[in-house]
Parts: structure tokens; C-alpha cells; sequence
């Protein structure tokens, strides 16, 4: 049976939008200017995780988390398999995060068609640094409601399975079925993968963004980037595009009675001031109905 099949039986309340949108976190890219648009736009409670480009490495990515670290926001460095060279790179990367007070990861695979060295998956990485004694009370790991273009089902599952006691959240791709997104939480929890679940969706974003961002990573993962993307290009090109309240409010209504999902976890693809004032406007609105948006 597999998790998408599996159906949770807790009787805990389902979250509402209120709940959500009040756990928000962006995901922002290192590019230049982020780290002024992120002071400039985001409150320091909003949690935050920093991406890593193949063009720019994690150097630069653990740089500006540690700017933001410094600026007072909470805010956790992806960290992807395929780009760490050896356990001495894991070791020298987990002690700088030590150093510097970051108790927040990403661990994921990562996109780069080839490993660097010896580590080829999330899963593997993730040993190396329980292996070092890692200091991170916060690991999160990516879910993929609607599965991946590049990994078996059966394998993505094992490879859940592998991780989750390595971690303590779950955070999905975009996928724009809330139902679809609302059953594989139910069975993630079912299949006793207890760990909370934050649901990715993208913010107000539009195409002309999309498409300068990916200029701005590099050739190859430009590609793959508007690849991922490609489903919402197509989005933004329909006559009223995307419209990210829309499946905030579904994913609510979708959301198991387990109670696994914890929030939403917006792409923010650097839209910041966008972003802020969209969440700022559903917050309105919660408080202005005594929490129903």
C-alpha cells in the first residue's frame, strides 16, 4: 500500500487558513539584493529558508544565512546532497553552521545532474551528519505530493522512510491539487511518518520573474528551473493566471483532521514586497472575521 493510498484515522482538528497562514515561512534565492529586500519587506518572524544554485554553491547560500541569522530572523540553509564533496565538506559545513548559531536545515537531493563526490541523495547526506552529531534541533526534508519526474514512486517512498527519522518536517513541492496534497498528507501520517508538514505553494509571482530568475542561476539548472516551473508558466499564461489565496483556502479545506499540516511554505521566487503584502492582506481579513479568511 502506498502513502497516497494509505488514509489517516487521527480525529485531531484539521487546520484552518487562520492557522496556516499564521505559520507561514518563505523560501528566498541568494541573489544580490535579497538580503536588503528580505530587511526592507519580511517581519523577522516570518521563518525563512535560503536556496542554493548550482552557479553560486553553498557558500553563498550559508553567507547570506548568516547575514539574516545576524539580522535577527530564523532562517535555514538548503543543504543539497549533490553538491557536497565529502564527509570532510559535511564536517566543515555542519561546524561553520554550528558556529555561527544555525539550528535550521534543508536537507534535500538537489538538482545537479551529476553528485560532486559521494553523496547522491538527501537520505545520505543526512547520515553523514547525524554521523558528525550534528547540533540542528530543526532538519527538514523535502514531500512530493504529486511524485517526481526523475524518481520512481517505490523509491520515493523508501527514500521517505529513510529520512523521516532523520528529521523533524516535511516540506512539499508545489502541486496545485489541493486534494491531491491533502490525501498524501493523510497517508503520510497513516503510514506513521509522524512528523509535521508544511505545504509549498508559490506567492504572487508572474512570468516576466520567473523567467529573470532563471537567467540569473546559470544554463543548465536555468533549464531545469523553468522545467520545475513549467506548470506554473502555464498557470500564468491563463486569462486570470495564479492566484495564490485561491489554494491557500484549498489547502485548508483539504487539509487531513490528523492534524500533520502545520503551514504553508511560500516560494517566494524574491517577490518579496509581493509576497508580504499578500500575507499581510490574509491576515486582515483573519482577524477581521475573528479568524475565518
Amino acid at each position: 500500500m502506498t502513502i497516497q493510498q494509505e488514509v489517516a484515522g487521527s480525529g485531531r482538528r484539521r487546520p484552518d487558513l487562520a492557522d496556516l497562514v499564521r505559520t507561514m515561512s518563505y523560501e528566498v534565492m541568494p541573489f544580490r539584493g535579497t538580503e536588503s529586500a528580505v530587511l526592507e519587506h519580511v517581519p523577522t518572524a516570518v521563518p525563512l529558508t535560503v536556496t542554493v544554485t548550482e552557479a553560486k554553491g553553498i557558500d553563498t547560500t550559508l553567507d547570506l544565512t548568516e547575514r539574516l541569522l545576524r539580522h535577527g530572523y530564523q532562517v535555514a540553509p538548503h543543504l543539497p546532497a549533490r553538491q557536497f564533496i565529502d564527509r570532510a565538506h559535511v564536517a566543515d559545513v555542519v561546524t561553520r553552521l554550528r558556529e555561527t548559531g544555525v539550528r535550521s536545515v534543508f536537507v534535500i537531493g538537489g538538482d545537479a545532474p551529476k553528485p560532486a563526490g559521494e553523496f547522491a541523495d538527501a537520505y545520505a547526506l543526512l547520515r553523514a551528519m547525524e554521523d558528525l552529531g550534528h547540533p540542528f534541533t530543526d532538519v527538514g526534508i523535502g514531500g512530493y505530493p504529486e511524485g517526481h519526474a526523475k524518481i520512481p514512486a517505490p523509491a520515493l517512498e523508501r527514500g521517505l522512510r529513510q529520512k523521516a527519522p532523520l528529521a523533524t518536517r516535511v516540506i512539499t513541492q508545489i502541486c496545485f491539487d489541493a486534494a491531491v496534497t491533502g490525501a498524501w498528507s493523510a497517508g503520510l501520517s497513516a503510514s506513521g511518518i509522524d512528523l509535521p508538514v508544511h505545504i509549498g505553494l508559490p506567492g504572487p509571482v508572474n512570468r516576466q520573474k520567473l523567467v529573470r530568475i532563471s537567467a540569473g542561476i546559470g544554463l543548465g539548472q536555468s533549464a531545469r528551473f523553468l522545467r520545475k516551473q513549467q506548470n506554473l508558466m502555464w498557470r500564468l499564461l491563463l486569462p486570470r493566471g495564479y492566484e495564490p489565496t485561491k489554494l491557500a483556502r484549498q489547502l485548508a479545506a483539504e487539509a487531513p483532521r490528523g492534524g500533520n499540516v502545520h503551514g504553508l511554505h511560500v516560494f517566494t521566487f524574491n517577490e518579496l514586497a509581493k509576497t508580504e503584502a499578500w500575507r499581510q492582506e490574509l491576515l486582515a481579513r483573519i482577524e477581521g472575521k475573528d479568524g475565518r479568511a
